[in-house]
């Protein structure tokens, strides 16, 4: 089974085409700077043969323009890996969140509604992925459109762990409780660590310009940083991470008006906010080792953030066999892992100091005589993307 899997971005597209059960990869493709009328990115490859196709400079106004160049790119040419696109038989999407669907679904319009329903929880997202959807059942009718929702992995946490101290009726009528996100990611490592152990308990850290810890009991989610919006967990690039809710009252009050509330919390807020240098955690460690004492103090502030739900997610599973970094920053910076896994002493997490500087890739990075495997697993959310898809009856 030939499945498409579309990661949509405000201003991007990326697309893996698989053969499925078999997991190959036929093509790649992304778009970035939709909306651009002469300076978009266009990739192609056709992973059988390696051809590949780099352009910039391109016309491409819409997500319409970007995706049927793609498709254009699988049944023309040189690169050529279907002889007709109806050859695609489901299309996969890390779609984020749908009131009233938390799982893996197939996307109608009962599921389209809800994700409108929750738009105001992840706008930007939500909106990319409600365009990008639309346009691509227009060209693909045919096929079984597959909704992945960021929200899936986590279903199975204990309510316990998910509800709020709101009014109950505020859970049952809106549905307001702990979502969690980035379940596409998470679920891959499980789906890694699945395949070599049946009993284990992980904590997964998945760092980026977006950021979560996930608690993994046996292949399931158990906690995650992540609440009811993005807003929510760790610091995050621009985004502000746990905050108490009356800061906006008490900020009106001040004199800021909702949408510079709003635009501190969500765009001006975390790693940015903090440090006034950047919301790329490269610049801001350079600054930080400059003697930016701002800088220093936000790379302070994500990492014990890290600590602390990693030490409480600890308690929550009861045991802690892998401990395991993955996307942007947890895959590359050498330095963040040190420090987090410094301060995680008390659990028996031991780096092998050279492992983790040299680490390239997926690696074990922890001392022999740590009492925690740690790991490196890069993030591979289009594959889980595709599973679950390819999964769904």
């Amino acid at each position: 089974m030939k499945i498409l899997v579309c990661n949509a971005g405000s201003t991007s597209l990326k697309f893996k085409l698989y053969e499925m059960p078999a997991c190959e990869i036929l093509a790649t493709g992304k778009v970035e700077r939709v909306g651009s009328a002469d300076d978009a990115i266009f990739g192609y490859c056709n992973c059988g043969t390696g051809y590949k196709m780099d352009l910039s400079g391109q016309n491409i106004p819409n997500y319409q323009a970007g995706i049927e160049k793609f498709l254009a790119c699988l049944t023309k040419g040189e690169g050529a890996v279907l002889s007709d696109i109806a050859e695609i038989e489901r299309v996969g999407y890390k779609s984020v969140l749908s009131k009233g669907h938390y799982g893996v679904h197939k996307i109608d319009e009962s599921v389209m509604q809800g994700m409108r329903d929750f738009l105001a929880l992840p706008p930007v997202h939500t909106s990319a992925y409600l365009n990008a959807i639309e346009t691509v059942q227009a060209v693909l009718p045919g096929a079984m459109h597959v909704g992945v929702f960021e929200t899936a992995f986590h279903r199975d946490i204990p309510l316990e762990r998910k509800i709020y101290g709101v009014p109950y009726e505020w859970y049952e009528s809106y549905g307001v409780q702990r979502l969690g996100y980035h379940g596409a990611s998470h679920g891959y490592i499980a789906d890694v660590l699945n395949a070599e152990k049946k009993e284990y308990g992980a904590i997964s850290c998945h760092l980026g310009g977006s950021a979560s810890i996930c608690g993994i009991l046996n292949g399931k989610s158990v906690d995650t940083s992540f609440g009811m919006s993005l807003e929510t967990g760790l610091i995050h690039a621009n985004r502000v991470g746990d905050m108490d809710p009356t800061m906006i009252c008490f900020l009106k009050q001040q004199g800021l008006t909702e949408e510079e509330i709003l635009a501190g919390c969500q765009k001006k807020g975390g790693l940015l906010g903090i440090s006034g240098i950047s919301n790329d955690l490269r610049y801001v460690q350079e600054a930080a080792d400059a003697g930016n004492a701002r800088a220093k103090l936000a790379v302070d502030v994500f990492v014990n953030g890290i600590v602390h739900y990693i030490g409480a997610f600890y308690l929550d599973l009861g045991r802690l066999d892998y401990l395991v970094f993955t996307a942007g920053i947890g895959e590359h910076s050498a330095r963040i892992r040190a420090m987090v896994c410094e301060k995680l002493a008390p659990l028996g997490v031991k780096l092998d100091g050279q492992a983790n500087e040299n680490c390239d890739g997926a690696a074990v990075i922890s001392a022999p005589d740590s009492g925690v495997c740690v790991r490196v697993i890069p993030a591979n959310e289009e594959l889980g993307i595709a599973r679950r898809a390819y999964e769904l009856i």
